[in-house]
């Protein structure tokens, strides 16, 4: 998949692909057919660099319920040639998502073209799913012969039916279905004994011998391939170094640290993994000398392993290579060891972290990974100079859920969170975010923050935990005002 374009911050489409509160409020002021076209745009494209941690499909029902728009572009997106050249479950995703919320909200056009990509959609399993959360027995028999023509009755049909019986998010269609159709009933008693099976079969491959020496080769044989996989060569190096902790004696420690110098890839990882767990004193100099390799792949190594450490030793080590006389984040190793600041720092390393939070703004920008520990260190520091730079990450973020830790670290820094951006919180695409500003919102002054607190209170979409807290304030605030007129401000202290 492409990586999305993203629409500047302060136009309609950016805010709402990025899914912030304030783009749901400008849909509502801006021309309706504009504001119907940036949301076709968004549901049909969709504009998340990671679907599996950030939200946008109830925010984006609730924009199609405030401006009562039409479901005709996302019928066409889900008709199109296009889903038939690319099954794959992000391009209709979103749209299937955000029909299930319309269902829930009772939107019959929705549940209609819900129904009918199930039986004629590649993505058909996904709007099953919706459909069995929401609707009625009936319509979900019905369904049934349209989703049963798709497996032939052959052993691989049989096989490809219980797979998708398996895999499917809501059982409830399956279990209906089983009551009516045996080959389901059959499918169904089948599926759990092919996972059994399949556990079972697990642990055959070859495994490493009972030495150093043999421990460190199993771990260089996933680079013996002529591409190798970085994903497996990190696994099988994870792996290793726990067979390390078990087999490794002391006298071993001379071989140990000579894989750590001079190892291919996955010994050299395992190695280094190894003595992070046992606080090695010898970890300053290998991670040093290994950070400084021409081997991108060893650089990789020794900040992997560096992100592990812990404790007083592995503390003073971040804080010398963070300094900047060091040479700070201008180096991979000095950015690194600010990123363990923001994990295991204390209050007085809150300026080192802010100005390596400063120096990755200039040089990365706001979508390189990484930044949200930075930010999420920043809070955790209550570094109140990192402010400026917060609420920047905050208006610029594409990423929802960067969004939220930086909204997140807002809360304990920014004197002005609870009546500034507290507020456009309230309208946020994730939970977690329109949770904090529940929180912490002033009630009093914005004729806006009670009728949206008590809309998310009414609304049965709405998390459990954001029910909580909105309805939470809005007890504490009756009471309070009951009892003394005032207002009650709180404390300050989960993808579709």
């Amino acid at each position: 998949m492409f990586e999305p374009v993203i629409a500047p911050s302060n136009s309609l489409l950016g805010l709402l692909q990025r899914g912030r509160g304030d783009g749901q409020l400008h849909a509502l002021a801006a021309d309706r057919d504009e504001a119907i076209a940036a949301l076709e745009e968004c549901v049909t494209s969709d504009p998340r660099g990671d679907w599996q941690v950030e939200n946008r499909s109830l925010y984006y029902a609730r924009v199609y319920m405030d401006l009562e728009a039409p479901l005709g572009g996302i019928e066409r997106h889900l008709s199109h040639l296009d889903d038939l050249l690319d099954p794959d479950d992000q391009r209709t995703g979103l749209a299937l998502a955000v029909l299930g919320h319309l269902a829930g909200y009772g939107r019959r056009d929705a549940l209609l073209l819900l129904r009918q990509y199930a039986e004629t959609g590649s993505n058909w399993a996904w709007a099953l799913d919706e459909l069995g959360l929401r609707d009625e027995d009936a319509a979900l028999l019905a369904l049934a012969p349209a989703v049963l023509s798709r497996f032939p009755e052959t052993p691989q049909g049989e096989a490809d039916l219980r797979a998708a019986i398996r895999a499917a998010y809501e059982p409830r269609p399956w279990r209906l279905w089983a009551e009516h159709h045996q080959r389901i009933a059959d499918a169904s008693e089948q599926s759990p004994f092919d996972l059994w099976q399949r556990q079972l079969g697990r642990g055959g491959g070859v495994t490493p011998g009972w030495s150093v020496t043999d421990v460190l080769a199993w771990a260089d044989q996933a680079e013996n391939v002529v591409r190798p996989d970085q994903a497996a060569i990190e696994r099988r190096a994870a792996a290793a170094s726990r067979c390390l902790a078990a087999v490794a004696r002391p006298e071993d420690r001379d071989t140990l640290l000579a894989a750590a110098r001079d190892g291919a890839e996955g010994a050299r990882r395992a190695v280094l993994r190894h003595l992070v767990d046992q606080d090695d004193e010898a970890l300053t100099e290998l991670i040093e000398a290994a950070a400084a390799d021409p081997d991108q792949r060893v650089v990789r190594a020794a900040l992997d392993a560096l992100a592990r450490m812990r404790g007083p030793r592995a503390l003073a080590r971040a804080r010398r290579w963070a300094d900047p006389a060091a040479g700070g984040v201008d180096s991979a190793l000095g950015e690194a060891a600010v990123l363990l600041l923001a994990d295991i720092g204390e209050s007085a390393d809150a300026p080192a972290l802010v100005a390596g939070l400063r120096q990755w703004m200039l040089v990365r920008g706001v979508r390189a990974p990484g930044l949200g520990g930075l930010v999420d260190g920043a809070g955790r520091l209550a570094a109140v100079e990192a402010v400026p730079i917060l609420r920047h990450v905050y208006g610029e973020a594409a990423s929802s859920d960067l969004r939220g830790r930086a909204a997140r670290a807002l809360a304990v820094t920014d004197p002005y969170f609870a009546c500034g951006v507290a507020v456009e919180c309230l309208w946020d695409c994730e939970e977690t975010t329109r949770e904090l500003a529940a929180h912490h919102v002033v009630t009093t002054g914005d004729a806006r923050v009670l009728e949206r607190l008590r809309r998310l209170a009414a609304d049965p979409a709405e998390e459990a935990e954001v029910h909580a807290a909105v309805r939470g304030r809005l007890t504490s605030r009756g009471s309070a005002g009951m009892a003394s007129g005032g207002d009650h401000t709180g404390s300050v202290p989960r993808p579709r």
